[in-house]
Parts: C-alpha cells; structure tokens; sequence
C-alpha cells in the first residue's frame, strides 16, 4: 500500500523518567509515523518500546518532550480521553474483555460515550465481529471463547469509533503460531482495506516482518530506524 506524505503523529525530544527506581524510560526520542504507515517497534524487555507506546497513544504523559498528533500538541489538548476515544485504537496482549458482557457487547463499549443509538450500536459491532470472522460467537462470554477468538473481539473492539490510527502492543504474545498468524492476517487486511495506521510493539522478528517500516528501541534511545523494502539506516 502507498504511503502517504502526511506526518500524523511526530514526538520532539520525548523523554520518560520514572522516579521509582530512576529509570530512563526514553532518553530524547524524536520519531514520525505518517499516515497509512504499518510501523514495528522492536527491543529487548525494558527497553522502552511500551513505554513509546504509551506516549504515542496518549496514555501516559512525557517527563520531558512533545507528542505532537495532526500536528496538534497532546498537552495542549483539553481531554486525552476524549482524544483517545475518538482517534485511536488499542489492541493488548491480555486482550482486557470485560467477563460478564458478550463479545456483542465488549465491542460496543467504546460506543457507550458516543450518541450512536443502541441499535446503531449493536449493528456496527456487529458488523465489525462479521469482518473478523466472529459472527457465530456474538452471544458468548469470554469464558467461553479461545484465546485466538478473545483476541479477534479485542481487535473488533479497538475499530468501534473507526480510529485512523491502531497500536498493538504484543497482540500476538500469548497466542499459539497458527493463531497469530490469523491474527496477522487480520491485521494486514485492516491496513490495506481501510488504510488505518498501525502501530505495533513486538519482540518478534515474524510479527515486525509484517510491518512496512521497523523502529529499534534499547535503553530507551532509537538505534534503528528502517524500512523493509529499502536499505537499513543507522542511528548513532
């Protein structure tokens, strides 16, 4: 899929410093994700690419630094919550349905703040389990789904406000090879259907071969910076 030139989300000399412990979470990151883009960040435990995440997806707020979305600073924007609602999606490795709702009914949550009529609702969440092959499973409880199915409803979820842009954060850690294959592949078919951008923190070298364009955290600075079809770059 092409690219487009349009900057969607940038980060000026992001920092993170936990006083618990004093870890540098993120030392002076400054990185760019144009929209359409499927990016991996990569790194070994503690290196930060959670911690990246976060910041990106406005879920947690810098020591230092700017996050910068359209162009906007999130700082300066008077509801994260809001913003959050409206312009991302999140998909997690333990999935975080709640066990006493259906997947029918996990999949509107994100809807509830919204003024979508409740049949409105049920209809996209419907709409949204048929496109991940869920639609024979709408009245079951987590309980009573796999693991690999959980993980479909979390991505169904995660696309119920239409967000233009999808973080995952190991969405595939905790499933068997076949079923995150699946799970790539639903993936792969968002972003080259609906051009969503994708973000996705991994350890995994078969997940990040899925992206278009890999970023390498460690100690929390950027080492590499690289786009599969081109020729590596190289930070020093």
């Amino acid at each position: 899929m092409k690219v487009i030139d349009d900057v969607l989300v940038r980060t000026e000399h992001l920092s993170k410093v936990y006083p618990d412990g004093n870890v540098n979470a993120l030392c002076d990151v400054n990185v760019e994700i144009r929209r359409g883009e499927y990016v991996a960040i990569m790194g070994p435990s503690g290196s930060g690419k959670s911690t990246l995440l976060s910041m990106l997806g406005a879920l947690d707020r810098p020591t230092s630094g700017e996050v910068y979305f359209e162009g906007e600073r999130l700082s300066s924007m008077p509801s994260l919550d809001r913003f959050r609602s409206e312009k991302i999606g999140f998909v997690f490795q333990s999935f975080y349905l709640l066990p006493t709702l259906t997947a029918l009914e996990n999949v509107q949550i994100p809807m509830f703040e919204s003024n979508r009529p409740v049949k409105e609702r049920a209809a996209k969440a419907k709409e949204l389990l048929a496109s991940v092959g869920m639609s024979h499973r709408l009245h079951h409880l987590p309980s009573k789904l796999s693991v690999g199915e959980r993980q479909r409803v979390a991505i169904a979820r995660s696309l119920a406000n239409d967000p233009v842009l999808l973080f995952g954060d190991e969405p595939t850690g905790n499933l068997d090879t076949k079923t995150a294959e699946l799970i790539l592949g639903l993936f792969a078919k968002l972003h080259d259907e609906s051009g969503v951008t994708l973000v996705v923190v991994t350890h995994s070298d078969e997940v990040a071969a899925r992206a278009e364009r890999v970023i390498h955290i460690r100690d929390g600075q950027v080492v590499e910076d690289s786009h599969i079809s081109t020729a590596t770059t190289k930070i020093a």
